[in-house]
């Protein structure tokens, strides 16, 4: 088998790699890596981050968002999130953003991987995925970055706290609300501070 053939051997479609990974199959990676992109079995998608395409019925699927900021990060703790997903909570939004937010422990700043754009922020708390509760935390801490009615939606999402879960509510604020979110929350739902409702 030749050393090319052997990196192949060890690419599966639709999958994200680092160079630092094909590093592994390859005693002559920069040289593989241009034949791999020449024969179209690799896409670059940013730096040092190329794509196996995957063919469907419908022509050549775009890299998968969460497999691309994994590679990106080489880490699988983060969050992706979207503005766009505060719409299904029923509080005014209804603007749609063409960004993705990705919540993570080692990235900061927009970057832009296989032509679509991310909005890495650090945070030291975030949960695993996303619940109604974590949502409407999150609109409110990043109220002032949306192109919304303001009073209109924070209006709306005091009438969605109420009906929400209280405990479940107050567990999100405590853990990933800012100072406005937990001021917000705690004159809605009493208590005084939220960290001891």
């Amino acid at each position: 088998m030749s050393a090319l053939n052997e990196v192949k051997s060890h690419l599966r479609p639709g999958q994200v790699y680092r160079r630092s990974d094909l590093e592994k199959w390859s005693r002559a990676v920069d040289r593989h890596v241009h034949q791999l992109l020449d024969e179209g079995k690799l896409t670059k998608l940013a730096g040092g981050l190329y794509y196996v395409p995957k063919q469907t019925a419908f022509g050549e699927a775009p890299a998968d968002d969460a497999a691309l900021v994994q590679a990106f990060l080489k880490d699988h703790r983060f969050l992706l999130n979207s503005p766009n997903a505060y719409n299904a909570l029923g509080v005014g939004t209804t603007q749609l953003y063409n960004e993705t937010v990705v919540y993570n422990h080692k990235r900061h700043g927009r970057f832009k991987l296989g032509g679509r754009a991310f909005d890495f922020r650090m945070k030291p708390h975030f949960p695993l995925k996303h619940s109604r509760e974590f949502l409407l935390v999150d609109l409110v801490n990043n109220l002032t970055r949306l192109a919304e009615d303001r009073e209109r939606v924070l209006s709306l999402a005091k009438e969605k706290a109420l009906s929400m879960d209280r405990r479940a509510l107050l567990s999100a604020v405590e853990n990933y609300g800012g100072a406005r979110a937990k001021k917000f929350f705690a004159a809605i739902l009493g208590g005084g501070t939220v960290g001891h409702a």
